[in-house]
């Protein structure tokens, strides 16, 4: 029997990022993953664990249970400055679900989506899978939004895809160039998809949600990053009631809701004790300066990441290989997008140990 598949999946390849990871030799130091290296704060376990011992294993309503709903509101008017209702909100598995459901509800065949090259993995590939035609976003020569070029392409596209702080580059973009982007693209009757989940990440920088800008916004974040949950798998999305109304379609129909022990969890994370994020933040800070200075030490020259836990790095995609197969697990440029094949990707979300022996390690790659 002859196998046909949809030309979405066939138009797109396997992640980069899981390739290298797979191809990784053994005692490999990993600086590929975009995950914290930190375990899940012991209150929010407890409450997992409290749920399962009061038999809330069922299914939730598809939008979430009402507290989270309710303590997410809350998040965003006490850090975000944003003013949202409980039905504006989807609870989805990680903020992937969210974008997943977004690009299924809003994209038609052809569509332009317009994201960051160099950018995050998945925004293309979803794009693709609804049907649309993901187009990159030049950026600067510090990974900054060329904010002229993205008003050029923004005329006739579907919807703009805007990641701060960014991964793979870890830039974060004032508040003058997201301002800019939102109302030009409000201007151009374009939905600008915020993707906020290292918003707590971020060194001697100030984040902006997008959403105070305009109404044509929509929202996505997670507890993953946040409150090192990522397997908890819980993001959501916020956006105007009509945008929920047809998101919560298609989450309907491919998840039905988020993991019910996993929301009750995320309630103890958003109203909880908060220090343990500022721990996390202090600490990756402390990561960033060690391995921005070694790989300076090294002649590498690249800005300095501004939040997120990456640094963006300019190496010939030949040396990246030998690291690799020297035993330090890299993400190359290409696996971003079109416009950095002589990059590579480096996660900090490793101790300071690993960091350093890692550097070692490259360090040793370059002088054989």
């Amino acid at each position: 029997m002859k196998k046909t598949f949809s030309p979405r999946v066939s138009g797109i390849e396997i992640s980069g990022i899981r390739k290298i990871f797979e191809a990784a030799v053994p005692g490999s130091i990993n600086l590929g993953l975009g995950q914290p290296d930190f375990d899940t704060p012991q209150y929010i376990k407890d409450a997992a664990i409290a749920a399962i011992q009061e038999g809330k294993t069922g299914y939730t309503g598809n939008t979430g249970i009402p507290e989270l709903r309710d303590a997410i509101c809350e998040k965003f008017k006490k850090e975000n400055g944003l003013t949202c209702t409980p039905d504006q909100l989807i609870v989805t598995a990680g903020a992937s679900e969210a974008l997943h459901i977004v690009m299924q509800a809003l994209v038609s065949e052809g569509d332009r989506v317009l994201c960051a090259d160099p950018g995050f993995v998945s925004y293309s590939a979803l794009a693709t899978l609804a049907g649309g035609r993901p187009v990159g976003v030049p950026l600067d020569n510090n990974f900054h939004i060329d904010v002229e070029r993205a008003k050029e392409l923004m005329k006739g596209a579907r919807l703009f895809v805007l990641n701060s702080p960014s991964n793979p580059t870890g830039a974060v973009e004032p508040k003058d160039t997201i301002r800019a982007i939102v109302e030009y693209a409000n201007d151009c009757n374009v939905t600008v998809v915020s993707d906020e989940v290292y918003e707590h990440f971020i060194y001697g920088k100030e984040h902006w949600s997008a959403a105070r800008f305009g109404d044509n916004v929509i929202t996505i974040n997670a507890a993953s990053k946040t409150y090192a949950m990522t397997g908890w798998r819980l993001g959501y999305l916020a956006a105007p009631s009509d945008v929920v109304g047809q998101c919560l379609k298609v989450h309907q129909y491919c998840q039905a809701c988020a993991t019910s022990i996993s929301q009750y969890a995320a309630v103890a994370a958003y109203t909880g004790d908060q220090k343990m994020v500022a721990v996390m933040r202090d600490e990756y800070r402390a990561r960033r300066d060690l391995i921005c200075a070694g790989l300076a030490r090294l002649g590498f020259k690249f800005p300095t990441p501004e939040g997120a836990f990456y640094a963006f790095v300019p190496m010939k995609s030949a040396l990246t290989q030998k690291i690799i197969e020297r035993g330090v697990i890299l993400v190359p440029g290409s696996a971003f997008g079109a416009n950095a094949p002589e990059y590579t990707r480096f996660s900090y979300a490793a101790s300071r140990e690993n960091i350093q022996t890692a550097l070692d390690r490259i360090e040793k790659a370059i002088r054989e």
